[in-house]
């Protein structure tokens, strides 16, 4: 993209007490990220949210420097960017209300990819939670999915969860707490080189950014809002894994976590999760495929397939083309490209899911079942 147009997408995400949610409101109300800029203070506090002490910080510009020379750093080290009104931003994380305005990565991935898991769990991981998760991902390789493996780089389970996904030939993402002149810890950069040959290393953070604890806290939210599910493997009752689990099921994500014994310390915020109905449990593949629906059988997705085109309106006919030539779509997504109201394709979509027809996935995402 234009270095003057990123100078914007960068500085907006640096404006001091703006948000993302605040940064989108104001994209919108100003009707483009260049608006925001020019916009006068008069006109910037008349927006919901957006007081007089914000719109100071806005109209001081002095972030457009600091975004000036993240490009030259961008520029140096090959880094994609990607905004969030972007085509290539991650549709699952679009969906995501508080989801950053702009996303840093270096590597190779298609975020929007059909199946996404994020896997998470305990920096102190046992042998048993490895065998776990290496098992998990050895086995979808087996079934022949194709899928993501989103973690977050750091000891135990994150390390496990990518190591496992390069050695089966799964795509994997690394989630950031620190910008991308750095990697945390240090003991993993082979292991981050080797992410970004089949996969990304991924952040929402400037280069400079210190790895402090708030910002590993707030880049769970990225790990949760990528997934289609979160899958917790052996967690303290207090960490990091439960908050992306909470933050998964704010979001109506699925979350799984694998039980451990009663008297475990590891396995106690996993067993929490189940107990309290915040995760299903999971001890196999096929406990995931059953929950996220990833075990269809042939036959009866052919019969369903076959009622499709026999008993169908021209319009619902219209939907399943759509979700058939794409894959899965947000339903907003979805109502631009066949041009229809919200409140009749979500009518429609209903209609379909109760025949079998459509799957609703996290996120008011909706898949043919094929």
């Amino acid at each position: 993209m234009p270095d003057e147009l990123l100078k914007y997408k960068i500085g907006i995400s640096l404006i001091p007490g703006i948000g993302s949610i605040n940064a989108k409101k104001l994209v919108a109300y100003t009707g483009s990220v260049e608006g925001v800029f020019k916009e006068k203070k008069k006109n910037l506090v008349k927006i919901p949210g957006i007081g007089g002490y914000l719109a100071d910080n806005i109209v001081n510009q002095q972030v457009l420097n600091i975004a000036e020379k993240e490009i030259d750093f961008i520029n140096r080290y090959e880094i994609h960017c990607s905004f969030y009104l972007d085509e290539a931003y991650p549709a699952r994380l679009k969906n995501c209300e508080d989801a950053p305005v702009i996303l840093f990565f270096k590597g190779a991935v298609d975020f929007n990819q059909a199946k996404v898991l994020s896997i998470v769990g305990t920096r102190n991981a046992t042998d048993y939670g490895k065998e776990c998760c290496n098992k998990l991902i050895a086995d979808l390789k087996s079934r022949k999915h194709q899928v993501i493996i989103v973690s977050g780089l750091a000891y135990g389970i994150d390390i496990c969860a990518h190591r496992a996904a390069l050695k089966n030939g799964f795509d994997t993402v690394a989630v950031l707490g620190h910008g991308l002149s750095t990697i945390y810890p240090p003991l993993h950069k082979p292991m981050a080189k080797e992410i970004c040959k089949q996969g990304a290393l991924l952040t929402d953070f400037i280069s400079p950014t210190l790895p402090d604890r708030s910002n590993f806290v707030k880049r769970n939210r990225i790990i949760a809002g990528l997934a289609d599910a979160t899958i917790v493997v052996e967690s303290g009752i207090k960490g990091g894994a439960l908050i992306t689990a909470d933050i998964a099921g704010s979001y109506n994500r699925d979350v799984l976590a694998y039980p451990g014994r009663a008297n475990d310390s590891y396995s106690k915020g996993a067993n929490w999760l189940i107990k309290t109905n915040k995760a299903a449990l999971i001890e196999s593949v096929e406990d995931l495929e059953y929950h996220l629906g990833w075990d269809m059988p042939l036959k009866e997705a052919v019969s369903m397939q076959t009622q499709m085109f026999i008993e169908l309106s021209a319009e619902e006919q219209l939907i399943a083309n759509m979700l058939r030539e794409q894959g899965e779509l947000p339903i907003d997504l979805l109502c631009l490209r066949i041009n229809m109201p919200v409140s009749k394709v979500s009518a429609m979509l209903l209609n379909l899911e109760f025949a079998g027809l459509v799957r609703s996935l996290p996120g008011k995402v909706y898949r043919l079942v094929r």
